[in-house]
């Protein structure tokens, strides 16, 4: 059985279409394999009674030559997507046991093309943080080991679970969101595909708010086909958002495999960095040679205000954060510490209810948005948010997407960084400034470093031309050849 888990989301399909093995086949395999592998932490509730009902549903209707886009599929999904009937906290104490008794959007288009849940995937709780070291339920630990070592790494954050899920064959695929890089960080530190779609592609009804102006859903795959297909099916206009675009969704796996031949390429120069591993910047030279001789043009661009993204990102997001978080208050669901008088009450739940790092962004975000400096900081900080859409702007008036490397470092160690705020935020320095923009960015597997984990490189595209992005992405991909998979160890 355990040979079904290692199929990509595409082959286990085609399978399911040739009819070689029933969805029920490939849900029991998966359970059995999400069940051997909970040192990994990835799943903080699992599923498997539902899942092998929506199995056995979606082998009747394939049967019944009814079958959906994703029929039969095994999915894992982020924690800050709302399960109608299935707990949904964002990995904090404060949302307690909080039931919805609606679906997200996105998990809606998921199951309507015949998705099967495998359960609720852990994550950075509200989705702030790098690590996936900030959740209520534990740290995920990443399945993948430095080479003859036993130290646990991070998956990266705070898709840490979906990333780790994929990469660990516990799902086809997962779902994740992405507000400064929480898809396409973890993505890079796992060996998986992520994509952060254009802001507006896919519909935030449903979805626990972290930063309303950033956040942004998207797929966790194996392969760049493996997350076009995701992304079809998650995307779509919503009524019900009011940042949802009304635009069709176009097929995107039918970009993968075309010919690139012809597209130019930015390299923006300001992403060379001081203190950049050697072997970061050889892999961005290499995908920049996988790319000219798939015949694309190599363009340098500049995107001067790059420098000011980390700054102007850790102002906007917690002070959106302090505005969305300001509901968890005790009175109306979730966790509630009473205390002698009604303001007490909030303080004692918040003060219970909230982790440190939680606490620390409605701090920081409470304080720009106060009378005094709101200025100085929050109006700044659009001000410069403005600038670096422009640069992006201008850059795209030269070529048809950039190229980058998606983390300044390969997984790190499970509490390496934890004690240093900064260093923590460092982590998004390549990935924030397409949130900032608005824009779809990709990482794709590229590489090992010299202990042997996996590195990224980052694709950013125009806004709503992602499909731009899996036709580079599926060239770098077939170059890269990246086959290697972590050694099981769970």
């Amino acid at each position: 059985m355990s040979e079904l888990t290692e199929l990509t989301l595409k082959d286990a399909l085609d399978g399911l279409a040739a009819g070689r093995f029933s969805s029920e086949e490939l849900t029991r395999a998966h359970v059995e394999a999400v069940e051997a592998a909970r040192e990994l932490n990835a799943y903080v509730l699992e599923t498997p009674e539902r899942a092998l009902e929506m199995a056995k549903a979606s082998d009747g209707r394939r049967a019944r030559g009814e079958a959906g886009r994703l029929d039969g599929a095994q999915l894992g999904i982020k924690d800050l997507f709302c399960t109608e009937g299935v707990r949904s906290t964002a990995c904090s104490k404060i949302l307690g046991n909080f039931t919805p008794t609606y679906e997200s959007s996105v998990t809606a288009n998921l199951w309507r093309d015949g998705a099967v849940m495998l359960g609720k995937l852990n994550m950075d709780e509200f989705a702030m943080g790098s690590s996936n070291e900030t959740s209520a339920f534990g740290p995920v630990v990443n399945p993948w080991r430095i080479e003859g070592g036993n130290g646990k790494l991070t998956p990266g954050g705070s898709s840490g679970g979906s990333a780790a899920a994929v990469a660990a064959q516990l799902c086809l695929g997962a779902t994740a969101t992405d507000t400064g890089g929480s898809i396409r960080q973890p993505a890079a530190f796992t060996g998986t595909v992520g994509i952060k779609p254009t802001y507006g592609r896919c519909s935030r009804w449903g979805i626990v708010a972290f930063a309303s102006s950033l956040d942004q859903a998207g797929p966790i795959a194996r392969t760049v086909e493996d997350a076009a297909i995701l992304l079809t099916s998650m995307a779509g206009h919503d009524p019900k958002d009011s940042t949802s675009l009304p635009v069709e969704t176009p097929d995107f796996a039918s970009f993968c495999g075309k010919s690139v031949k012809g597209l130019r390429v930015g390299i923006p120069k300001e992403y060379r960095v001081d203190g950049m591993p050697a072997e970061i910047e050889a892999l961005w030279q290499q995908g920049i040679n996988w790319l000219k001789d798939a015949g694309c043009e190599i363009v340098e661009v500049s995107l001067p205000h790059t420098k000011y993204a980390l700054p102007a990102y850790y102002i906007v997001a917690p002070a959106e954060a302090s505005s969305n978080l300001a509901r968890y208050d005790g009175m109306r669901y979730g966790l509630r510490v009473d205390g002698a008088n009604l303001t007490e009450t909030y303080e004692n739940t918040r003060a219970e209810g909230f982790g440190a790092e939680v606490k620390r962004r409605i701090l920081i975000g409470t304080y720009v948005l106060s009378a005094g400096y709101y200025d100085a900081y929050y109006l700044k900080a659009q001000k410069v948010r403005r600038r670096i859409a422009d640069d992006f702007d201008q850059a795209f008036e030269k070529v048809d997407a950039l190229l980058t490397p998606t983390a300044p470092s390969a997984a790190f160690a499970l509490g390496e960084k934890s004690d240093d705020p900064v260093a923590m935020y460092l982590n998004d320095i390549f990935t924030v400034t397409v949130n900032l923009a608005g824009l779809p960015g990709m990482s794709i597997p590229a590489g090992l470093d010299a202990n042997g984990l996996p590195l990224g490189l980052q694709l950013i595209g125009k806004a709503l031309d992602e499909g731009t992005l899996f036709s580079i992405g599926s060239a770098v991909e077939k170059a890269a050849a990246f086959k290697a998979r972590p050694q099981k160890w769970w």
